[in-house]
C-alpha cells in the first residue's frame, strides 16, 4: 500500500506522488465539488437522504482506496445505475400500501454489492488479462468517450438554467487554467466555480428569481438554507430489509457498476501512462465493499465517478493522497449540515459551467486512448463499432427488460463489447481489393507517364 507520497511542485504529479500539504488539501476539496452535484442529485431521485449519500461516498473513497492500497486514483459518488431499479422497488412497495419501500431497495443494494465483490474476487483470482482481451484500446476509448458524450446533455440542461453564469464560470476555468501559474493552475474547477458563484451573487442577488439584464435572467444564490443549517448533525440513518424479489431486481446493477469501473480504469490507466489493470479486480472489491456498507445504514450504491476523472485530466495531478483527503473531507461535510446548505446552494449555471468542461474532458480522454493505442481506423470493424457504440451512448438509447434498464453508457458499453468479440476476426476484403485495384491503376498511370492522380 502506498503510505507515503514523494513530494514534487510542477508537471505530472503521479499517484505515488503529491503536492506541497497546503495544496494538496485544496485540491482535494475541489475533488469534493467536482463529484459533490451528481451525488447529491442521486438520492434525490430515489428518495434518499442526501446526506447520508455524501457522508457515504467519503467512506466508501476511503475504504476503495485501502482495498487497491492506494495505488487507483479514483473517487467514489451516487451511481446513476440504481435509479431505476430502486423506482421500481418503491414503487411497488408503495403500490401494495408499503409507508416506505427505502428498506427494501437498500436490501436491494446490498445484494448488488455483494455480487459486485464476488465478481471483483474471481477478476482479482484469475487476473485482469482476459479484461484486456474484452476491452482493447478500441472498445475502452469508445467507452470512456461514452460516458463524456452521455452526460452532455445534464451539463446542457444545468448551463440552460443559467447561460450567463455557466458563460462565465466556463471562461474563468480557461482563464485559471490556460493563462495562471503554480498553484493557481492546479485548481480552475475550484476557482473557476468561486468566480461564478460569486457572479450570481452579485448579478442574481440573494433571491433564486435573480434579476433581468437585457430580457436574459440571471438567478441568484438562496443563502436562507445556510443560515438555517446547524453546523454539526448526524444523519438519520437507516436499515435495509432483505426481500428475494426487490433483491432479485436490484443485484444485476452490478454488472452496470463492472462496465463502468473498467471503464474508469481503463481511463486513469490512460491518463497516467501507468497500467492499472493489474488492480482491476481489487477496484471491483473496493467498490462492492464500498456499495455494501453504504446499503447498511442508508446510502446509495456508488461508483468511481467521470467527474473526478475530468478535475485529474484538466489539472495532471494523479496524487491517490488527494483522493484519501477528499474522502475525508466529504465524511466532514455529510456530519455537517451547514456545509452541506453551502455547497447546495451552487447555482445550477456554475454546475451546468463545471460539467460541460469535465465531460468534455471525458470524451476526449477517450479518443486520447485511440490516439495513445495507434488504434487503426482504417480497419473496417472498428469504424463501425466505434460509430454505433457513440452513437447508442450520445443518444442514450435506453432498453428496459421488467425493472432493470440499461441506458446510453452500459448498452453502449455492451455493444461494443459484444459487436468486437463477434466481428474482431473479419477481415476488410472488400478494402483490400480496394487498394490492390488503386495500386494497380496507379501503377499503370506512372507507366503511361501521365500526370494523372486518382481521388
Amino acid at each position: 500500500m502506498i503510505l507515503s507520497w514523494k513530494e514534487t511542485r510542477s508537471g505530472i504529479v503521479n499517484p505515488d506522488e503529491r503536492l506541497p500539504w497546503g495544496q494538496t488539501i485544496v485540491m482535494g476539496f475541489q475533488h469534493v465539488l467536482a463529484m459533490f452535484g451528481a451525488t447529491v442529485v442521486a438520492p434525490i431521485l430515489m428518495g434518499f437522504d442526501p446526506n447520508l449519500a455524501i457522508l457515504f461516498s467519503g467512506i466508501g473513497t476511503l475504504i476503495f482506496f485501502a482495498v487497491v492500497g492506494g495505488a487507483v486514483p479514483s473517487y467514489l459518488g451516487s451511481s446513476f445505475a440504481f435509479i431505476g431499479p430502486v423506482a421500481a422497488v418503491t414503487g411497488s412497495a408503495a403500490a401494495n400500501g408499503a409507508a416506505n419501500g427505502i428498506g427494501l431497495a437498500l436490501g436491494g443494494i446490498v445484494a448488488a454489492g455483494v455480487v459486485y465483490t464476488l465478481i471483483g474476487l474471481v477478476v482479482h483470482l484469475t487476473g485482469g488479462g482476459w479484461i484486456d482481451n474484452l476491452m482493447p484500446p478500441l472498445v475502452t476509448g469508445a467507452v470512456v468517450a461514452v460516458i463524456g458524450l452521455n452526460l452532455a446533455p445534464a451539463a446542457r440542461n444545468l448551463s440552460a438554467v443559467d447561460p450567463v453564469v455557466a458563460a462565465i464560470t466556463i471562461l474563468a476555468i480557461f482563464v485559471i487554467g490556460l493563462l495562471t501559474t503554480g498553484v493557481f493552475s492546479r485548481l480552475p474547477i475550484l476557482i473557476g466555480s468561486v468566480i461564478g458563484y460569486l457572479a450570481a451573487l452579485l448579478l442574481g442577488g440573494t433571491s433564486l428569481a435573480g434579476r433581468q439584464y437585457l430580457g436574459v435572467t440571471v438567478h441568484g444564490v438562496d443563502l436562507a438554507p445556510v443560515g438555517a443549517a446547524s453546523w454539526f448533525g448526524t444523519p438519520a440513518f437507516q436499515a435495509p430489509e432483505f426481500n428475494g424479489s426487490a433483491m432479485a431486481l436490484i443485484a444485476p446493477v452490478a454488472i452496470v457498476l463492472v462496465a463502468e469501473n473498467t471503464g474508469h480504469v481503463k481511463a486513469v490507466s490512460a491518463l497516467t501512462g501507468r497500467n492499472l489493470t493489474p488492480y482491476l479486480g481489487r477496484a471491483f472489491i473496493g467498490d462492492g465493499v464500498a456499495t455494501i456498507v453504504a446499503g447498511l445504514r442508508g446510502g446509495t450504491g456508488v461508483t468511481t465517478y467521470a467527474e473526478n476523472i475530468g478535475v485529474m485530466a484538466v489539472t495532471r495531478v494523479y496524487s491517490t493522497l488527494v483522493f484519501l483527503i477528499a474522502g475525508i473531507v466529504a465524511i466532514i461535510f455529510g456530519l455537517s449540515p451547514k456545509f452541506g446548505a453551502i455547497i447546495g446552494s451552487i447555482p445550477q449555471g456554475v454546475l451546468g459551467g463545471v460539467t460541460t468542461v469535465l465531460f468534455g474532458l471525458i470524451a476526449v480522454t477517450g479518443a486520447r486512448i485511440w490516439v495513445d493505442n495507434r488504434v487503426d481506423f482504417t480497419r473496417t470493424v472498428n469504424l463501425f463499432v466505434a460509430a454505433v457504440t457513440l452513437i447508442i451512448g450520445a443518444a442514450d438509447y435506453t432498453v428496459t427488460l421488467g425493472g432493470f434498464t440499461l441506458n446510453g453508457i452500459t448498452l453502449g458499453t455492451f455493444g461494443a463489447i459484444v459487436l468486437y468479440q463477434i466481428f474482431k476476426g473479419v477481415s476488410d476484403v472488400d478494402d483490400f481489393a480496394i487498394v490492390g485495384d488503386r495500386a494497380e491503376a496507379e501503377a499503370e498511370i506512372r507507366a503511361e507517364g501521365s500526370t494523372r492522380t486518382l481521388h
